[in-house]
């Protein structure tokens, strides 16, 4: 995982993990854990954008219920978080890193400590937003201590644990209207048996970060640095099965891509993984599966 002090991680989004490494400023906040940066999360960080005050997040790093020993398989790395962020027209993410001492602050320390320390004016936050210790603060008494709190109502089935569902099920294209953008996979190219280059489709494979989320096995379409890709995400049942891998033949490119991080973008589900009977049967519906690549459209 990248430093999220780098400012390299998060493009144009300026990056803190305390409030006293942000430039002085008054700030409109949106608060939470924003994986995935789904369509709900949007229409938080849009009312932040809203108030005239600098827009930014401050968000988490781990995951809460991680810390909290839940397991949590997570819609983006903090990297792509922060990428998506600034996107959205943060200038600034504080990334507070949650251990004990966060986790022990009473919601009135964390107002104080955090939001009062980084020059917050202004909260956006989803309607049953909770924080502090125990999660006893609330909305309210972020008002009742002077902040100009901004309501969002929560948007129905729109949720990160619900987009994990779909695609823990392959359900990409659902999915992505969860989103508002199709979902990703990404990971480091790194090397393999090199099958896919022998039978002339080079794959790109890679590396997940653990504890990011990989939808079901099976062949999507899908892209990755603007070129449609075939990507595998199994374990190559014809060559008799093995650890699960996610594989992407990005069409049309011919270019090293070793220790290089790749995000792959996927469209649609074609088909389950397959044994074949032969070798020639195998090149035949890998061959449909990039046709099909090639005339996939992007969800919206």
């Amino acid at each position: 995982m990248p430093d999220p002090r780098d400012r390299g991680a998060g493009g144009a989004v300026n990056v803190a993990t305390r409030p006293e490494e942000l430039e002085p400023a008054a700030r409109a906040v949106a608060i939470g854990t924003f994986d995935g940066v789904h369509r709900g999360h949007v229409r938080v960080l849009e009312a932040a954008r809203a108030s005239g005050f600098r827009p930014a997040v401050v968000t988490f790093d781990p995951h809460p219920r991680a810390f909290f020993g839940a397991e949590v398989q997570l819609l983006t790395t903090l990297e792509r978080r922060l990428e998506l962020l600034a996107g959205q027209g943060m200038d600034d993410a504080l990334v507070c890193p949650f251990e004990e001492g966060l986790a022990g602050l009473s919601a009135e320390e964390f107002a104080d400590r955090v939001l009062r320390a980084a020059g917050v004016e202004v909260v956006a936050a989803g309607d049953g937003f909770r924080f502090g210790r125990g999660r006893e603060g609330d909305l309210a008494l972020l008002e009742e201590l002077g902040f100009d709190v901004r309501r969002v109502p929560l948007v129905e089935n729109i949720s990160s644990s619900h987009i994990r569902q779909l695609l823990a099920a392959g359900e990409v294209v659902s999915a992505a209207q969860l989103l508002g953008r199709p979902p990703e996979v990404e990971g480091t190219v790194v090397h393999g048996d090199h099958r896919g280059a022998g039978l002339g489709f080079p794959t790109a494979n890679l590396a997940v970060p653990p504890g990011l989320l990989v939808p079901a096995l099976g062949i999507y379409a899908g892209s990755a640095l603007g070129r449609p890709a075939a990507v595998s995400i199994g374990t190559n049942p014809h060559y008799g099965g093995g650890a699960r891998r996610v594989e992407a033949y990005l069409l049309d490119f011919d270019g090293d891509l070793y220790g290089e991080r790749l995000v792959v973008e996927l469209w649609e589900r074609l088909r389950d993984e397959a044994a074949f009977g032969s070798e020639e049967e195998l090149v035949a519906a890998i061959a449909d599966d990039v046709q099909r690549t090639r005339s996939a459209r992007r969800p919206a």
